[in-house]
């Protein structure tokens, strides 16, 4: 088992202004239909909490790790550490144009980058980059924007290995008030794809944003509302040459293209809820402590029809005997073209009933930039983190993935474990996810109006009513059999009615969605809901008691306050 370091920050986002009714959270300002709150819109800056990175690396370079997970640039402070060492003797260093460092590029033999004014050859290094051919961007430029993302690399150990593959100097001419020109410096994200602006965005370098509430409220949401998980930035990968390597345990591999894939194997559907571990980490934050974080509310979650080809068939076709498999196969493996990675474990991979997916449609729709085009890795009922986007390497291993992903940041502890007595091998990777529930929404109905009398009639109501409506998922493909509603935060209960869907898969993949109606007459001033699986598995009432640092796995009753219409 490999040693790491707990080293990353990441930024957080502070939650609106809002007053409390009892048990209820209610943002100020917003009108009657809108008390529910997912989360702000409007990120803020705060302090940096601390996360974590893994260093699986050469002894050359496992104090040089790169973080996995980017920081907005935007709202990110630096990293205070010490400066680079000065590397100039008494002789005069090397100097070298802009010209001449760009010539040693990606493609170059030897390739070259510029920390501050400072030329490095890393040529050496780059085959134990922990963070994969990210490296290769900088190549042949200046290094600084990247460690502006990846601030992990702002530390004084860093510096000092950095300073064994010194060369020389940016020559003067070419500096711009004593530095390297700003225009020098690529942008990573210029590529990023146009963003549909009803997301509820959280961070825009990397792109964060979660679900809108008109997103919330239909069985499948809508491409452009489907909420957005990036580490990175959205790689430029094109079709027609991608591929796909299957690594087999024994180090063999082949080959895929896309076209491969789609002629060579049956072709699947499923209905399947994509949620991030962080969904609904504000609540947690608002109702128990501060967790490390993106403050997601209830929208870092939706739901898709997805096609592709059973990855138990490709593992087949390349050699795997799935139906015996060597007992030294314990997990597999996943990359994507941004150096993401991830793991699940064999028997889910190869389950006929598991239903894991290389996917290359979305809704009937190729996939879009964002969620993984031209393939994805999709794991049903289990954590999104690890559905791989942009996949390029599939790998049988005796081990979990050693990727930052997996080993450091989506676990969970008690509530009494800080970000400093965190044991990270200690505790699992997230797999499968709790049951959960949420109200996405809360509205005033009529008989007055013809709409809202057509509802109100399906309820034999005539009265002016309430309609709350939300989801209900449970991870591992467990089907959601109640949701339990309360009008009173959870002195007396009534049932929802699961509305009907037409989910394909061999399991309950997709999320219920909900609805109950009831005479305004009986509201209190809170609404709660929790859900309860085919295992009778349900959500916990409070938060404190399932607190941990990272704010992951958030699932306890979700509370929205009401204040009804003066008549």
């Amino acid at each position: 088992m490999n040693s790491f370091r707990t080293i990353l920050r990441s930024s957080a986002i502070k939650p609106k202004s809002i007053f409390k009714t009892p048990g209820c959270l209610i943002p100020r300002g917003l009108r009657q239909q809108q008390l529910f709150d997912f989360s702000s819109s409007k990120a803020q800056p705060r302090n940096p909490l601390p996360r974590w990175q893994p260093e699986r690396v050469a002894a050359s370079a496992f104090a040089f790790a790169v973080s996995a997970v980017l920081v907005n640039i935007s709202y990110a402070q630096t990293v205070h550490a010490e400066s680079p060492p000065d590397t100039n003797s008494q002789t005069q260093s090397p100097r070298f144009r802009l010209d001449e460092v760009r010539r040693h590029g990606r493609d170059a033999e030897e390739k070259w980058i510029t920390k501050g004014n400072k030329v490095y050859n890393i040529t050496d290094w780059i085959p134990g980059h922990p963070g994969g051919e990210v490296i290769l961007r900088a190549v042949g430029g200046p290094v600084d924007q990247y460690w502006n993302i990846f601030t992990i690399h702002k530390k004084q150990e860093v510096y000092d290995i950095l300073d064994t593959f010194y060369i020389g100097d940016v020559d003067p001419q070419d500096l711009v008030d004593g530095k390297v020109p700003v225009e020098q410096l690529a942008d990573p994200f210029k590529n990023d794809p146009k963003r549909d602006e009803r997301l509820i965005v959280h961070s825009a370098r990397p792109f964060n944003a979660e679900t809108p509430e008109e997103g919330l409220n239909s069985f499948i949401t809508p491409d452009d509302l489907f909420y957005v998980r990036q580490h990175m930035w959205v790689p430029e990968v094109f079709e027609d040459s991608h591929r796909l390597v299957v690594e087999l345990e024994d180090g063999q591999e082949k080959e895929y293209s896309l076209q491969d894939l789609k002629k060579k194997f049956k072709e699947h559907s499923i209905t399947a809820t994509l949620q991030c571990s962080g969904n609904r980490r504000k609540h947690m934050t608002d109702e128990s402590r501060s967790t490390n974080g993106l403050q997601w509310g209830g929208g870092a979650i939706s739901n898709a029809e997805w096609t592709g080809v059973r990855l138990r068939d490709v593992l087949r076709d390349a050699g795997v005997q799935i139906d015996d498999l060597p007992s030294e196969i314990k997990h597999v493996q996943f990359e994507g073209a941004e150096a993401y990675g991830a793991s699940i474990p064999i028997e889910k991979a190869v389950d006929q009933f598991g239903d894991v997916l290389l996917a290359y449609k979305m809704n009937g729709k190729p996939l879009a930039p964002d969620h993984g085009y031209p393939l994805r890795l999709l794991a049903p009922g289990n954590v999104a983190a690890r559905s791989v986007k942009w996949i390029t390497r599939v790998r049988l291993s005796d081990e979990e993935s050693t990727s930052q992903w997996q080993r450091r940041d989506y676990k969970c502890f008690g509530p009494n474990i800080g970000s400093q007595q965190a044991d990270w091998d200690s505790a699992p990777a997230i797999q499968e996810t709790p049951v959960q529930s949420a109200i996405t929404s809360l509205r005033d109905v009529t008989p007055h109006s013809t709409q809202d009398s057509k509802l109100l009639q399906v309820y034999g109501l005539e009265e002016d009513s309430i309609a709350v409506e939300g989801y209900s998922y449970a991870g591992g493909g467990r089907r959601i059999i109640r949701v339990d509603v309360s009008a009173d935060d959870g002195r007396t209960w009534h049932q929802a009615e699961l509305l009907p869907d037409k989910a394909k898969g061999a399991k309950a993949w997709a999320w219920s969605r909900w609805r109950w109606v009831l005479p305004r007459q009986q509201a209190g001033r809170c609404f709660v809901v929790k859900a309860v699986d085919e295992a009778y598995n349900t959500q916990p009432g409070e938060y404190e008691p399932n607190y941990n640092f990272r704010g992951n796995l958030t699932s306890s009753w979700h509370r929205v306050g009401y204040r009804a219409k003066p008549s």
